[in-house]
């Protein structure tokens, strides 16, 4: 059997948190078009040479150590040594018609079901019969090895940018680092004791720490503190049914949004999902008083950094859907995070952690209080709005263009809802998560969203 390799207790945190209703694993559907000169047998033939050369590179051939004990402080991955191909990577499609409903529907059906702790935590389903004659690729990964931003690099990696390429590659295929803590075998929580001291800094970094956490438990103005966040339908307990839907809009559009009212396109994003979330729950009429909060997670390495594990800061800004004016809304999610951004002044990225992981220890209140139904407890915040830069050029696999790229994420008991942004080759798709039990007509939601950037651009006079 190969050398153990120990998770980080970022990584670790994930296997932690999983439970049936709520499994930890993030996706991707990825949409394409076959050549023009494709026949019928293309696809086989395609999933044929995969099968026939199931080249599995690190991480993606490794599995925990000890499946059977989910709470072990000593995770671990070793090699899986009887990797099954067949169990990975599997053909299904679509029922006629083959429209977006109902890959929607078979997309929300995956992502459901958890993958099996004892094997390589990751799935590719090839989905086959959509409508227009392409087909789509959904892969499932455990957030434990990866998180969205390094599964992103993978993918960017695995294709190709030349359409003419025969090329092959699949994510599972690109080699990456792993995120665990040495070579030898130790117990996972031996970084954790020194992660302030492996900056180097355990006086420099507990300085800015000690002041952010000060400014978010004492907080004035625009910076939201804890247990600010309302009451919504989204913060009640799940159930293991999930509801997918999808949203697009052209780059240029959000930047030249951005541009225009001096803002950032993450700011952008909150305003346009602030919006939709509004009229979707005026709709319920279950709209609060006071503004939602999003939890927004911060990617934290370098430009240039290939990724591997997770390595992820978070801040909490006000999605300001008590207020009506799309641009009032939008001044106010750019002071929220202005003021946010603010307390990640002086840390390093691993202060960073620290502080996030911080911010998010109440949640077990939050998630506590959604299972039991109890009364009286306070929200941290209400929804999970990430952004994931993607390629800017068109990627191509086996000579087939990926036409789109929707991220698929985790909903939890007391946060039903998760709205992920991926941008790729001049596009920004949306993947709206949520539970189907709790967050009923989601595809509502996502109309609404596409509403608000319109919205929004009449507001600024600009042309669509």
């Amino acid at each position: 059997m190969s050398r153990p390799r120990p998770l980080s207790p970022a990584d670790a945190a994930f296997l932690y948190a999983e439970t049936r209703e709520a499994p930890q694993h993030v996706g991707t559907l990825m949409r394409l078009q076959p050549p023009e000169e494709a026949s019928p047998e293309y696809l086989r033939g395609v999933f044929e040479r995969l099968r026939a050369a199931p080249s599995v590179a690190s991480p993606w051939n490794r599995k925990l150590a000890t499946p059977w004990f989910q709470h072990n402080p000593l995770h671990a991955w070793v090699e899986d040594e009887d990797f099954d191909f067949d169990y990975h990577v599997r053909r299904t499609a679509v029922p006629a018609p083959g429209d977006e409903r109902e890959l929607g529907t078979l997309v929300a059906r995956l992502h459901a079901s958890p993958l099996d702790l004892s094997k390589p935590l990751w799935e590719l389903h090839v989905i086959e019969g959509l409508e227009d004659g392409g087909f789509a690729l959904f892969a499932k990964v455990h957030h434990s090895l990866v998180d969205g931003y390094t599964l992103t690099k993978a993918h960017e990696h695995a294709f190709t940018t030349d359409p003419d390429s025969p090329q092959s590659r699949l994510f599972y295929n690109v080699p990456l680092k792993t995120a665990a803590v040495s070579d030898d075998v130790a117990p996972s929580w031996a970084s954790a004791t020194g992660l302030l001291r492996s900056a180097g800094q355990g006086v420099r970094a507990l300085g800015p720490l000690t002041r952010a956490l000060s400014r978010l438990t004492w907080n004035r103005g625009a910076l939201v503190g804890t247990f600010q966040a309302p009451h919504t339908p989204f913060n009640q307990r799940i159930t293991r049914n999930r509801r997918f839907a999808t949203q697009q809009y052209p780059l240029a559009q959000l930047k030249r949004l951005a541009k225009a009212s001096g803002t950032t396109l993450n700011d952008i994003a909150l305003a346009v999902c602030g919006g939709g979330i509004r009229r979707y729950l005026l709709d319920q009429g279950e709209l609060p008083d006071a503004p939602l909060v999003a939890f927004v997670p911060v990617n934290i390495r370098p430009e240039d950094d290939p990724g591997g594990g997770n390595a992820v800061g978070a801040l909490l800004a006000s999605m300001a859907t008590d207020v009506a004016d799309p641009i009032e809304r939008l001044r106010a999610v750019n002071a929220s995070t202005t003021e946010a951004k603010n307390q990640f002044v002086g840390m390093t990225p691993e202060t960073i952690v620290a502080y996030s992981q911080t911010l998010m220890a109440p949640v077990g209140l939050q998630t506590l209080s959604a299972v039991t139904g109890l009364g009286g407890q306070r929200i941290l915040f209400n929804v999970v709005v990430s952004n994931v830069p993607g390629p800017p050029e068109p990627l191509y696999f086996a000579g087939a263009r990926v036409e789109a790229m929707y991220p698929a994420s985790i909903v939890s008991n007391g946060l039903a809802l998760n709205i992920t942004l991926f941008s790729y080759a001049g596009q920004v798709h949306l993947g709206f998560t949520g539970c189907r039990d709790t967050v009923p007509h989601l595809q509502k939601l996502a109309v609404y969203t596409g509403e608000a950037v319109a919205e929004l651009e009449q507001a600024l006079a600009l042309q669509p």
